[in-house]
């Protein structure tokens, strides 16, 4: 998704602001990732069997990513409208 994000910046040359937007959400994007997959293997090192802390823990995270991934998505489509040919 960031390749295709990349390209269609590029295509659509947009002013500064909406690179900048657009390149920081995604790069939360993927740094919650990375934190979400750190957070989960090490939980699953300290304890593996299942325990409701830990469900908590790796569920709190994964919507962190998906809050995240939501917010990217709405300013993704304030950019295509705001850019949108008339």
């Amino acid at each position: 998704m960031a390749c295709m994000l990349l390209a269609i910046l590029i295509w659509r040359n947009p002013p500064a602001v909406w690179w900048a937007i657009l390149l920081t959400n995604c790069f939360l994007v993927l740094a919650a990732e990375l934190f979400n997959t750190a957070l989960e293997h090490t939980l699953d090192h300290l304890s593996p069997e299942i325990h409701p802390s830990v469900k908590l823990a790796k569920d709190c995270s994964a919507a962190a990513v998906l809050v995240l991934s939501m917010g990217a998505l709405l300013s993704f489509a304030a950019f295509v409208y705001s850019t949108w040919p008339v």
